[in-house]
């Protein structure tokens, strides 16, 4: 029980990452267009929570009520799914590079969620739910098509083929993306500045679900955890300790598709974050599902609220998409994480 303790998350690490988390939010809340006294900030939080009335006539209420929270709530929610996401996927196919950027699975959910907003594909009731499943659906596809054509070419699975086919794939759909945004007519712009993924204007409605979807698969993953393990020896060795591969794979690829095909549904195409932040965590907590996965949600939203927090005030008042600056970031750690490859060291 002891053994099982230690190599589990500790309580101390996840109050540490909770802390952290914390701060980087508030700091996220405090600082923008308009900076706010941290003071003032907390104030208006306690209000909140407490149900108690804002004061009357507070600037601080009127711009973080309505527009910091739930932006940053989202973009806490979408980088710590996409981390998560990219952390279990990495262990799945015992790739350091598996993202759903760079396998091509955010580009075949961008896809979808244009096809929905070019067409006006909606459901009854939710304005964006025709929007969120077109991308869920059209993650889900992708990554099976791509794990599919990579094992035809080479049963492995290795690094080089699935990177090729993901980059291959990422063209063509990047093709059949332009072709439906020429046909798109007024939505064009709209389009346009969602593919470079942003979260600005996103509300309560955004985060509740983006929070109960990280909730629901999230758990799912963290409780595939010790199959994960067993999947980084190898399958063979999953298959000996009496793991069920064919149905561990579909679940979390399921999970997979789910959380990158939502994020990808409310944020647009954000890259990279499921690259970033495994990469960097796998150093802090080791290689073991267990912590990496827990830590994978912490760190992938502290990671995004920087980031969108950059976005918002490095050129302020104007504002940086929030796709650019990780994929600016994640470009620079995608070819360290290939370079160590080569040499060994990964």
């Amino acid at each position: 029980m002891a053994n099982k303790y230690k190599s589990g998350f500790r309580i101390r690490e996840y109050l540490v990452f909770a802390v952290i988390t914390v701060f980087t939010m508030l700091l996220c809340i405090c600082i923008g267009s308009v900076n706010i006294p941290l003071c003032e900030t907390a104030d208006v939080l306690l209000r909140l929570l407490r149900g108690a009335a804002q004061e009357e006539g507070s600037m601080a209420a009127s711009i973080i009520l309505p527009v910091r929270l739930p932006r940053v709530l989202c973009v806490a929610f979408v980088g710590a799914s996409l981390s998560v996401g990219g952390a279990a996927m990495q262990g799945l196919l015992k790739n350091p590079l598996a993202d759903g950027s760079t396998l091509g699975v955010s580009s075949g959910a961008s896809l979808g969620a244009i096809l929905a907003i070019a067409f006006g594909i909606t459901l009854p009731g939710v304005p964006f739910a025709g929007t969120m499943v077109m991308a869920v659906l059209f993650a889900f596809l992708s990554l099976l098509l791509i794990l599919a054509l990579a094992y035809r070419l080479d049963s492995s699975l290795s690094t080089n083929t699935i990177i090729l086919i993901g980059v291959i794939f990422s063209m063509f759909v990047s093709s059949l993306s332009n072709l439906v945004i020429t046909f798109a007519g007024e939505k064009v712009k709209t389009i346009t500045f969602w593919t470079m993924g942003s979260l600005q204007g996103s509300s309560y409605a955004n985060a509740a679900v983006m929070g109960v979807t990280l909730a629901v698969c999230g758990l799912i993953l963290l409780g595939c955890a010790t199959e994960l393990n067993a999947f980084a020896v190898g399958e063979e060795n999953a298959r000996t300790i009496g793991i069920n591969v064919r149905r561990m794979k579909l679940t979390v690829l399921i999970c997979i598709s789910i959380l990158i095909g939502v994020s990808v549904s409310i944020g647009g195409s954000i890259a990279f974050v499921g690259l970033v932040t495994p990469h960097i965590l796998r150093r802090i907590t080791g290689p073991n599902h267990r912590r990496l996965l827990p830590a994978s949600v912490f760190g992938g939203a502290v990671f995004l609220m920087l980031s969108d927090l950059a976005a918002r005030t490095i050129l302020r008042p104007r504002e940086l998409p929030l796709g650019v600056v990780t994929s600016l970031i994640g470009s620079v750690v995608f070819v360290t994480i290939f370079f160590q490859m080569r040499k060994g060291k990964l």
